[in-house]
């Protein structure tokens, strides 16, 4: 008898930060200056509300009040994060970041960023 490894349904993207195929998800609800304009792509999506994809936002201020986790990755542009009563935080390209259920704070989107993330 010989082991089978299980197969595993995934989905792949190469190359993040080139993909072109984004779909335009309006502007930025959270937006607290010029509207900022949203496109992405989703990589996975369920009905209990987890999801994970690629997001893109043109610059601006932002508040945000978490209703769920996110982790995200950055793949291009950058922001200063900064959570009420915290110091701000500069995150770039390259960088991960772990945002907890109950969070709020402002992003200050310096140029169109791009990531990649999952909320959970």
């Amino acid at each position: 008898m010989t082991a089978q490894t299980p197969s595993i349904s995934a989905s792949l993207i190469r190359d993040a930060e080139n993909v072109t195929e984004l779909e335009d998800w309006g502007p930025c609800p959270e937006a607290t200056g010029p509207q900022m304009d949203t496109r992405g792509s989703y990589l996975f999506k369920d009905e209990n509300g987890a999801e994970s994809g690629i997001w893109e936002c043109t610059a601006g201020p932002s508040r945000w009040v978490l209703e769920t986790h996110e982790f995200l990755h950055v793949l291009s542009g950058s922001m200063t994060i900064t959570a009420d009563g915290g110091q701000p935080e500069f995150v770039g390209p390259g960088d991960a970041v772990f945002v907890p259920r109950g969070w709020s704070g402002n992003w200050e989107i310096h140029e169109t960023l791009r990531k990649v993330f999952v909320i959970f």
